[in-house]
């Protein structure tokens, strides 16, 4: 019998355990493999922190009797998979976010197509890039409901984690919201848009919005860091790192709107009625400078500018130059005055109201002529005779320096986007008469409306032309004021006396002259009319001018406006006095209304006692005398 016996080999264990050692180091490493890419990969696993971040806001634009007119406010976008929504719920996610959004249901609906109608099922889908805060807080409400009632499904990514995607409301910019609509443009003017790291920001382009842009525009950017709770809120404790948001400071303007748009309503009927192409309009204190009314009758929406509204988007009021016509004579006889050369009461032969200087056109007076007028009556009848023999007592120099003193050819301050300087003739050209004698009455030089009207303040405020503006103050949001220095320069542009002298001669061109429509009894009005022909092309165009009136308007309870009114291209009636006049009576109705202005109750009262003596002896007189015997 053979017996088998078993022989030990040290070689043959030593490899199975070598064996079983690789294996279970390779199960080792495979496994930290699997671990490092569980841990290194995107899982689309929220982060143990959170950010929130604050963005700044632009400045709001408000009204003087608190209106605001422009503001600011943080737009969201909405967006959603469309393979997250659980096909039988598609048409209740549809009908719930229009009911949520805002947003019809067949806009919503059109979302989930593609160009071609095609149903779209899998992919981002932008539902909207325009939601306020006020829907985008709804939004996110209906998001949570969503998920409780199972409207969307988890989708698997490829690490076969499952995920469920809501819909997402994430702030993307800042919108420019104009409450008002029309209301004070041009003058606000409006916003274009830029890219702020993907964040949509508004930037001025015109107006308001672009003279105050480093004024108003955001300043810093807030933000809240810290751990994130289940919901993905920041946790508020000692770690929490926080920056405050700092917004554009916001202005506060010296106009109401309650004036402001009964000018705008005055002069868009005034524009009607005589067919014109633009009719503006402005008040101010002529003691201070704060223009509380600034109306055009071609407005136009900021948010939602059309082909037709880009005539319109410039204000005329400092970028319009314009010849001025016989609203500069009172500047003349001011100018003469000063100079001692005249007085109110000289007296000039007018010639018939016809002078031949040798020009192609002899100078006349149109309609009007008088054989003789003292200087004072030469601004009440508007006599171009009589203010070119006027200029011809001052030198050129001394015509061309008195303009300047004037702020003529000089940008006129306002604090809009554009102000421009305009023109007048050179010394050398004004020392000849016939080219001063034309300047004198309003030819042969370029002026915007806000040169004139700063002007015109100084007849009222003793000879001082203050600087005008808009914005009362800028306030930050700890309501602190800030007011620019500027605001106080003022120019003495004739003497006290002069001043006084023209203020009253245009008191009388009012009460006695071309002006008269204007006159308000218990108020003090004075001012002067111009028509003047339109140059376009470097041409005067037939049939074409441009109405005027410049003055004040003052009560006895120490209240003094400057008003001005300019009518362009009216094509039914070009007379002043039946175009700018009747917008400055209108106006001013309107200050006495909205309590601007107190009229004299003593004036009123002797006005209507004198109507009363007249009806009585009109009475009289219309009693046949047989009967009275």
């Amino acid at each position: 019998m053979t017996t088998n016996s078993f022989k030990y080999n040290p070689s043959e264990k030593s490899s199975k355990l070598l064996f079983l050692f690789g294996m279970f180091l390779l199960a080792i490493i495979i496994f930290a493999i699997s671990t490092l890419n569980t841990i290194f990969s995107d899982r689309d696993l929220p982060s143990h922190t959170a950010i929130i971040h604050d963005r700044s806001l632009r400045g709001s634009i408000i009204s003087s009797d608190g209106y605001v007119l422009s503001k600011s406010q943080k737009t969201y976008q909405a967006s959603i998979r469309a393979e997250s929504i659980n096909p039988p719920n598609r048409k209740i996610f549809v009908t719930l976010f229009s009911l949520y959004s805002g947003i019809s249901r067949q806009d919503v609906a059109k979302a989930f197509s593609d160009k071609y109608g095609n149903h779209i099922y899998k992919g981002r889908i932008v539902l909207s890039n325009k939601i306020d805060a006020r829907h985008a807080a709804q939004l996110k409400s209906l998001a949570q409901k969503l998920r409780k009632l199972n409207v969307f499904i988890p989708l698997k990514k490829k690490n076969r984690v499952e995920i469920i995607y809501g819909l997402d409301i994430i702030e993307n910019g800042e919108a420019r919201i104009y409450p008002y609509d029309t209301t004070l443009s041009p003058l606000i003017g409006y916003t274009g848009k830029y890219l702020e790291n993907e964040y949509v920001r508004p930037i001025g382009k015109q107006g308001l919005e672009r003279r105050y842009e480093s004024y108003i525009a955001f300043k810093n950017n807030g933000k809240i860091e810290g751990k994130r709770d289940v919901t993905g809120d920041v946790v508020r404790n000692k770690l929490t790192s926080m920056s405050q948001r700092i917004n554009g400071l916001d202005l506060h303007l010296n106009v109401s709107v309650a004036l402001q748009k009964r000018m705008e309503n005055i002069l868009d009927s005034m524009k009607n009625t005589v067919d014109a192409d633009e009719s503006i309009a402005v008040v101010m204190e002529s003691k201070s400078g704060k223009i509380v009314g600034i109306a055009s009758s071609n407005r136009f929406t900021p948010n939602h500018i059309t082909k037709n509204d880009i005539k319109s988007l410039n204000p005329k009021f400092s970028e319009y130059l314009y010849e001025p016509g016989s609203v500069l004579k009172p500047f003349t006889l001011a100018i003469a005055l000063e100079h001692k050369k005249v007085t109110p009461e000289t007296e000039f032969n007018l010639f018939g109201g016809s002078l031949d200087i040798g020009g192609k056109r002899p100078i006349t007076d149109g309609d009007h002529r008088f054989e003789s007028l003292n200087a004072t009556d030469i601004i009440v009848h508007s006599s171009n005779v009589g203010i070119s023999l006027i200029s011809w007592r001052i030198s050129g120099q001394q015509f061309h320096d008195g303009l300047l003193k004037f702020g003529l050819t000089k940008p006129s301050g306002i604090d809009l986007s554009r102000d421009l300087a305009g023109k007048i003739r050179s010394v050398a050209t004004l020392e000849k008469k016939l080219y001063r004698a034309n300047s004198s009455y309003g030819y042969g030089l370029m002026v915007s409306f806000m040169q004139l009207f700063k002007a015109y303040a100084a007849f009222n405020n003793n000879g001082i032309i203050p600087k005008p503006h808009i914005v009362d103050y800028f306030q930050d949001i700890n309501k602190a004021r800030y007011v620019l220095p500027s605001y106080n320069k003022v120019i003495q542009a004739v003497s006290v006396d002069t001043a006084s002298k023209i203020k009253q001669i245009l008191i009388k061109t009012v009460n006695d002259g071309t002006g008269y429509k204007a006159k308000i009894t218990g108020l003090i009005v004075g001012g002067k009319t111009g028509t003047a022909k339109m140059v376009v092309d470097g041409k005067y165009k037939a049939n074409q001018y441009q109405s005027s009136f410049f003055g004040f308007v003052n009560d006895n309870k120490g209240h003094k406006y400057t008003i001005g009114v300019l009518v362009i291209n009216p094509k039914k009636s070009y007379y002043a006095s039946e175009t700018a006049v009747p917008v400055t009576k209108n106006i001013i109705d309107a200050m006495v209304e909205l309590d601007y202005l107190k009229r004299d109750p003593n004036a009123i009262q002797e006005e209507q006692r004198a109507e009363e003596i007249k009806a009585n002896q009109t009475i009289v007189e219309d009693i046949p005398q047989s009967i009275i015997d």
